[in-house]
């Protein structure tokens, strides 16, 4: 036994030292080629007392392939991701230094908020010593001469989610970041939690190379160890800059428990897909494993993953363009295949007017949009003569990434409400939450939200609006909408046809942003350099919205 663990500690060791070949992105986007070729930088591999980068774990992660050859290694899938990523993403930065900017007397309790989950390992470290986390600026664990900065930029990383324990899992206590890791043990003795039952001698090969014990723990596959980041209230400023309460900034767990979802699936099913057949789960050997999930962590933001990709080498990313490829391609099949669904129903000409009714299903387990409220979804809807002419439309978007007619765009102190029926070009349907401060005015800082002025997010199946709590509840108008309820919408549009010659047809698609315009413009108001470099990437990666999903209708006249 000793040989062979000998045999096994000699192959990692050599994985460790090996320089990695670099692995080349397939053809360069229409924005800048210079950064979108960067290749990815190694993996950290730094060791803290309670954690290593992630390029302590990945040498025996790689290489893996499920039964049909797909590559299913750990390492290759989570580089790409917002999870790896969530220390480095430039929307973020700015966002952190701006609501510091407006809020300056909480800076360490917004910094210290904000790294807990965005720069976990760092902040822990830090904690477990008596200390706060410190984001910005020099003495900031992001600042290069900080000890902590691999393990802070590292993100979401895998010593950070499998040390988690189940304690207090789906308890207040638990939620914005209120993750709870042993900080006792000493390093070489911490346990790392997984799914499967642990070979003896395998163990000993992780200890010996990562200084990490894996143990079976069947809570890792629970929704309650997402909840603890996904789950996030923030404090709430008045207008006399008094902290007068807490905002429910983010609630896909509480939403998901109010859906049908509940009852048969975790979020690690839908955002950790299951590779296809049994994996063996590490490099040095050890039994084919299933059902083994894949570390995608795909979720919606497209946008952000294209300006990661984009500006790879100024980001110092650890992915290469392919592997952001193909998180970017995992990202839309999620959004255009298993998110939502519309259909053109009722659609006919009634005297001067074609009357059309729009239908939208959803099909995922809490609003959608959710989780960080600058994202959106909206119908855009038109009709066409049979010379493919455009009598009217309604949510078509412009090149800077604003919608037309929406209210929210054009005014920062409006937004465009819930519609009931649409019958002129300058409303819109958009499903979106509208945060009010204390005056009830409409802000994007989010230590400035009180409540929702606007949250007509589509509802989950199973979903009852009437009977959700304060933190998910419908705002607006929607709330009176009968056709607005769990599992999705309806809507009715009305046109004017005039002189149209028939037939006519109807085109609707239901369209998403990660950022929306209004979102991005607001960050104008301030001058900091992370603000300085978010909006020139922004200006470079045109803020295009995905296509989730499309229906046609023709009519007769």
């Amino acid at each position: 036994m000793m040989d062979q663990t000998l045999r096994l500690l000699t192959v990692v060791t050599l994985m460790l030292t090996a320089s990695p070949a670099p692995i080349r992105a397939e053809a360069a986007p229409a924005q800048p080629t210079t950064e979108a070729a960067h290749p990815g930088l190694p993996l950290p591999a730094d060791q803290g007392k309670l954690f290593s980068g992630s390029g302590a774990c990945a040498p025996c992660h790689t290489g893996m392939s499920d039964e049909t050859g797909a590559d299913v290694s750990i390492d290759s899938a989570w580089r790409s991701t917002m999870m790896a990523n969530a220390a480095r993403d430039p929307y973020w930065r700015a966002t952190v230094g701006t609501e510091v900017l407006a809020n300056p007397t909480y800076q360490a309790v917004i910094e210290d908020k904000c790294a807990t989950c965005h720069t976990p390992m760092a902040r822990s470290s830090i904690a477990a010593d008596g200390g706060k986390g410190k984001v910005l600026g020099e003495g900031g664990v992001l600042d290069s001469k900080h000890p902590l900065q691999p393990l802070a930029t590292d993100g979401v990383s895998c010593t950070l989610c499998h040390q988690i324990r189940e304690s207090g899992f789906g308890q207040p206590e638990s939620f914005s970041g209120g993750f709870v890791i042993d900080t006792s043990l000493p390093a070489g003795q911490r346990p790392t939690f997984g799914p499967f039952p642990v070979d003896e001698n395998l163990a000993g090969v992780m200890q010996g190379v990562s200084g990490f014990i894996p143990v079976h723990s069947e809570h890792v596959k629970r929704s309650e160890l997402c909840a603890t980041c996904h789950t996030l209230y923030t404090p709430s400023v008045d207008s006399k800059g008094q902290i007068a309460g807490q905002f429910p900034e983010q609630m896909a767990y509480f939403e998901y428990l109010n859906s049908d979802h509940r009852r048969t699936r975790a979020c690690q099913d839908c955002h950790m897909p299951a590779a296809a057949g049994k994996v063996p789960i590490g490099s040095p050997g050890g039994e084919p494993r299933s059902p083994f999930v894949q570390h995608t962590f795909v979720g919606g933001n497209a946008y952000m993953g294209q300006v990661l990709k984009t500006f790879g080498e100024e980001l110092a990313v650890t992915a290469s363009g392919e592997h952001f490829d193909r998180t970017l391609e995992r990202v839309s099949d999620q959004l255009r295949t298993r998110t939502a669904e519309v259909a053109v129903e009722a659609a006919k000409v009634s005297g001067s007017r074609l009357m059309a009714t729009v239908v939208v299903r959803t099909h995922v387990g809490h609003k959608f949009p959710t989780g960080f409220p600058s994202r959106r979804a909206w119908l855009h809807f038109s009709v066409s003569d049979a010379s493919g002419r455009v009598l009217f439309e309604s949510g078509a978007v412009k090149a800077e990434g604003s919608i037309v007619g929406n209210d929210n765009d054009a005014d920062p102190a409006a937004y465009e409400p819930h519609h009931l029926q649409i019958d002129r070009a300058d409303q819109v349907q958009i499903y979106e939450a509208i945060i009010g401060d204390s005056d009830g005015h409409v802000t994007t800082t989010l230590l400035r939200g009180a409540d929702y002025l606007k949250d007509n997010r589509l509802l989950p199946s199973g979903f009852v609006k009437r009977q959700a709590k304060k933190d998910i509840a419908v705002h607006g108008q929607a709330l009176q909408d009968r056709d607005f309820e769990g599992g999705g919408d309806k809507i009715r549009y009305a046109v004017e046809l005039r002189d149209a010659r028939g037939p006519l047809t109807v085109s609707v698609e239901l369209l998403y942003q990660s950022i929306a315009h209004r979102w991005a413009q607001n960050l104008r108001r301030y001058d900091t350099p992370d603000v300085s470099r978010f909006l020139s990437y922004y200006e470079k990666v045109p803020n295009r919205p995905i296509v989730v999903a499309t229906a046609t209708a023709q009519v007769r006249k």
